[in-house]
């Protein structure tokens, strides 16, 4: 990973994100959860967001990515956690059955150059789990 150039700008902008579905339920498994991965990439390319690291586990997922500075990351989050949210219980009909698939709050944590490989690892160690 290196630093990013649009016009005018050098940036580095990394976040750990993670987010739960609603009441921590360990519903992202089998092919939701491949379904899942697929949609948060489809995603990342659209909005102009780079995946670095996606580790979904059956009651939450984590999630590293780089962002370009005019994007706020409410609005990655936004967008992440709703076009899977749509999508998911479009194609999965049981998911109807929640109130809601995520919940409202999400993790952040923004990551410089020298702790990328921490969070990496960190990400890593979760989807062995």
């Amino acid at each position: 990973m290196s630093y990013q150039h649009a016009r005018g700008q050098v940036y580095l902008i990394n976040y750990h994100l993670m987010w739960c579905p609603k009441r921590r339920r360990p519903i992202l498994v089998g092919r939701i959860k491949h379904r899942l991965e697929q949609v948060i990439h489809e995603t990342a390319k659209e909005m102009g967001v780079e995946v670095h690291d996606l580790a979904v586990n059956p009651d939450h997922l984590h999630l590293f990515v780089s962002a370009y500075p005019q994007l706020p990351v409410h609005k990655i989050v936004k967008r992440f956690k709703g076009r899977s949210s749509h999508t998911l219980c479009k194609e999965f009909p049981e998911l109807l059955k929640m109130p809601s698939l995520w919940t409202h709050s999400y993790f952040v944590s923004t990551a410089g150059h020298v702790s990328m490989k921490t969070i990496q690892e960190y990400i890593e160690r979760q989807s062995k789990k």
